[in-house]
């Protein structure tokens, strides 16, 4: 009986229960008063008869040996035959049918009619009922096929209407998530386009402008070396910023998968720097690295140089001729920890909670030709292989960058 674990399904049975009951409870105490009448009326019958008969001078023992008699006759049925009380006699003709067929045939409709009224009556609002929960139910369905999802179905409840009500509920959840999914989707290729457009206004414009010198000026071998190399710079300026933006599309999306292995933390480092020694020794700055040279990290090793050369590049840009950048690592029971320290300028108070947002720079920022990705994709890199990335800043005291990575090996 299933049926019964829904409340309102439940709630009508019982309902039909309880009427039943209480019918047959009222028809068996009407037939036991009923008896009772039908009783009162042959004895009256039988004192009528008894009297008439001692009236006529009938001996009493004669009187009472007819009533105690039970043997029919032929002579007493041929009496009753002709006095018109027999067995095709219509029931009005006979004093006590009359009596008694009346007020039960009375009794009979009107317990019919008081229990179809009851029944049809209970029957009518349960299903009415369930009719309204079936049109609230379709109209926050079609709701949800709008991609609305303020109203939701009705649920708490048992049986088996509710636990589709709950099935539709869950389906509505995931369009749910895939509409908000596709509207950040759409959100993000609207932002992505507009900051590639932005950023690459500059040096396209740039990159004209030496084209139109170049070529004016075609015989000024020095002024189209110049602009010659100005213009590669440009080229790897886009070059560089379109790679940048497509990594961060890709880390967004989740589309890069990172293939962890063990690794020496000092091959990642000494990869990260490799391209960037020649640019700190012409800007007459120091990259020095300080760390056991045989610990391991659990990690994507190319994604993990890229970051670590994203956060010393930042500090190059932010570090005068003379400074000095540290690269250290350390491990110890919880995680693996690997900084980037530079004696730079710092970090304002104001800036360094923005920091890590695309295409974000600070209004101190020397790196002028900079977009701003580096230390958002250097933290999504991080962040994608478990780790942490936190910064610590003072305004002329530098800064120190920190990776923290929970799966170590040992």
């Amino acid at each position: 009986m299933r049926f019964l674990y829904e409340k309102q399904t439940r709630r009508f049975y019982f309902f039909l229960v309880t009427v039943c009951s209480l019918q047959v409870c009222f028809l068996g105490v009407w037939g036991i008063f009923q008896a009772q009448g039908i009783r009162r009326i042959l004895v009256e019958r039988e004192m009528a008869a008894s009297s008439y008969l001692l009236e006529q001078s009938v001996p009493p023992t004669v009187v009472a040996a007819a009533w105690n008699h039970r043997e029919v006759t032929e002579a007493g049925e041929r009496l009753l035959g002709q006095i018109g009380h027999t067995e095709q006699t219509q029931s009005y003709l006979l004093a006590i049918a009359k009596q008694t067929s009346l007020p039960l045939l009375v009794i009979l409709l009107a317990v019919g009619v008081l229990f179809a009224m009851v029944i049809l009556g209970g029957a009518a609002r349960f299903f009415c009922g369930r009719e309204q929960v079936y049109e609230d139910a379709g109209r926050v369905i079609g709701q949800y096929a709008a991609n609305r999802f303020v109203k939701h179905l009705p649920s708490g409840e048992t049986g088996t209407i509710y636990q589709l009500f709950g099935s539709i509920e869950q389906l509505a959840q995931s369009l749910r998530a895939k509409s908000e999914m596709e509207h950040k989707a759409k959100i993000f290729l609207q932002n992505m386009v507009s900051n590639i457009s932005h950023q690459l206004k500059t040096p396209l414009a740039a990159l004209s402008m030496y084209m139109e010198i170049i070529m004016e000026e075609p015989e000024n071998e020095e002024a189209v070396k110049d602009f010659t190399r100005k213009s590669i710079q440009s080229l790897e300026r886009m070059k560089q910023l379109i790679r940048s933006l497509l990594t961060m599309a890709r880390l967004d999306t989740g589309a890069i998968v990172f293939e962890k292995r063990q690794c020496l933390v000092s091959e990642i480092v000494e990869q990260a720097v490799n391209d960037l020694m020649e640019r700190a020794r012409y800007e007459g700055k120091e990259i020095r690295m300080e760390g056991q040279p045989k610990e391991c990290l659990l990690c994507d090793p190319e994604w993990t140089i890229e970051a670590v050369g994203n956060l010393v590049k930042n500090a190059l840009d932010h570090t005068k001729a003379g400074g000095v950048i540290r690269i250290g690592w350390e491990q110890s029971l919880a995680v693996f920890r690997l900084s980037v320290a530079d004696d730079g300028c710092g970090i304002a108070k104001e800036d360094i909670h923005h920091i890590f947002k695309q295409f974000y720079q600070s209004s101190t920022s020397s790196d002028r030709q900079g977009a701003g990705l580096g230390l958002s994709l250097a933290k999504s890199i991080v962040e994608g292989q478990g780790g942490d990335l936190s910064v610590e800043s003072s305004p002329g005291e530098g800064s120190i960058f920190r990776m923290n990575f929970m799966n170590v090996l040992r």
